[in-house]
């Protein structure tokens, strides 16, 4: 069964120690994302990366848009690759909609978290009355317009939008070049989902530790979505990087590591 699980989603683990850590990687991306930061926990932490169905190198026969057209789809895929391994008790760090599918999975099975680490995470992009998401619904559109028309130039225009224009050429190339590596049919479908969905109504129902760290200047998630979630959840705290951009982890990995290892 572990053998499956692991071809499924292109699961490695590394590191020693008592310690387990679990990294969840964001939208149109892969376990390679966290390469700049990895090295920092293995010496002292077991660390788990994979790839969400639908990116990287999962196997994509086991994709279904039923399952996949709801983010509750990916959080049940992460509590079955902490049952198949047997791990529990575990830290777990998730990037953007990775954070939100962590906050899922602990809501359902809250034995499998220590502490739940989300990096410029969001529970609703859209704007309401009372609700500053980042987006207007027009804006969405216009985001899932283009994506449908060009992809090819979606990922050209959203790869420096995702980085500050103060990082090198080549890490803002190489989020671009994880853009046009992914299935454009289900990275669309994916999109639409994370884009569209509303989970403000479960925060209160998270009872594992979350500490949520945001970039000072996101351009996909404002602070006040951060702030908003902090205000949600019971014990919750919030760190505002001085890194901006929506891929810390790749822009400013060192302020990653240490604002992590601080909360640990």
């Amino acid at each position: 069964m572990t053998k499956a699980i692991k071809e499924r989603f292109n699961v490695s683990i590394s590191g020693t120690g008592d310690k387990r850590i679990v990294f969840v990687h964001g939208f149109a991306s892969n376990k390679k994302t966290w390469d700049w930061v990895l090295p920092d926990f293995t010496d002292d932490y077991q660390v788990m990366t994979f790839d969400l169905m639908g990116s990287g190198q999962s196997d994509l026969t086991y994709y279904t848009k039923e399952k996949y057209q709801v983010i509750d789809g990916y959080s049940d895929d992460l509590i079955q690759l902490c049952d198949s391994y047997g791990w529990k008790n575990v830290l777990c760090v998730g990037h953007s909609v990775g954070g939100l599918i962590a906050l899922l999975a602990s809501i359902k099975r809250p034995d499998l978290f220590e502490k739940i680490f989300a990096i410029g995470a969001s529970v609703h992009y859209i704007n309401d009355e009372d609700y500053y998401g980042g987006f207007t619904r027009n804006d969405i559109n216009q985001i899932l317009e283009m994506m449908e028309m060009n992809y090819s130039g979606w990922a050209s225009f959203l790869a420096p939008v995702a980085l500050p224009t103060s990082v090198d050429a080549e890490k803002s190339q190489y989020i671009e070049d994880e853009f046009l590596k992914s299935d454009p049919e289900i990275t669309y479908t994916f999109l639409k989902v994370t884009l569209l969905m509303d989970y403000r109504q479960l925060l209160p129902r998270v009872t594992v530790p979350v500490m949520i760290l945001q970039c000072s200047e996101d351009s996909f998630v404002p602070l006040e979505v951060a702030e908003y979630m902090r205000d949600h959840m019971k014990g919750s705290q919030l760190h505002v990087m001085d890194a901006k951009g929506h891929y810390p982890h790749v822009s400013h990995p060192q302020e990653t590591i240490d604002a992590i290892k601080a909360y640990l």
